[in-house]
């Protein structure tokens, strides 16, 4: 079976983002979990997409031009990314109708239809978010990983991504590393 991974990049108190609604102390929107080589579908919630997918569409369409983001031209890591995302199946948890401008966007419209999407043949799955999104399928039981990047911030108001959990979850620690500008960077499995 396909592990759906979330990949996180929080904060030292747990935010995803600031009162604005944006991590504005993440300086790259980069993969930097390891996953690129292992994946080959990602899943989005329905609030969350249509920021990536402009996000990312400016990225391929002006790789030299400022990030809509951070304001600065897209690093090496990110531009990677832009060609990845651009040819990689991408699924939107919507309940009700919506459309994409990228051609390799579907929708799941339940929670079990994102398990039966497991169940397919092929890579893992990078669960890209959103916070409410996460949190919603941590309590379904589908999230198999989740990978942090911690940044050595304290954020204070903000989003955190398991605000909205139901329930406790144990987590298993797989691996740990000390990145650049004191970043850690944590995997965890559910611990079932």
């Amino acid at each position: 079976m396909r592990k759906l991974i979330a990949g996180l990049k929080v904060s030292l108190d747990g935010k995803v983002a600031g009162p604005t609604g944006i991590a504005d102390w993440v300086d790259a929107w980069s993969e930097d979990y390891d996953l690129t080589s292992h994946i080959d579908a990602c899943v989005l919630g329905r609030s969350m997409y249509p920021g990536y997918e402009a996000y990312w569409t400016a990225v391929q369409n002006a790789p030299d031009g400022p990030s809509p983001i951070t304001g600065k031209p897209p690093t090496p890591g990110e531009l990677e990314w832009g060609r990845f995302a651009s040819r990689t199946a991408h699924y939107v948890l919507s309940n009700s109708p919506t459309t994409a401008l990228w051609q390799n966007t579907g929708f799941l419209k339940t929670v079990e239809e994102l398990a039966v999407l497991k169940q397919q043949q092929g890579k893992h799955i990078y669960l890209v978010g959103g916070a409410g999104t996460i949190a919603s399928l941590l309590d379904a039981g589908l999230i198999d990983e989740i990978r942090l990047i911690v940044y050595p911030l304290v954020a204070g108001e903000g989003t955190t991504p398991f605000e909205t959990t139901k329930r406790r979850h144990a987590l298993k620690l797989l691996s740990t590393r000390r990145m650049q500008g004191g970043r850690v960077w944590l995997n965890y499995e559910l611990d079932r």
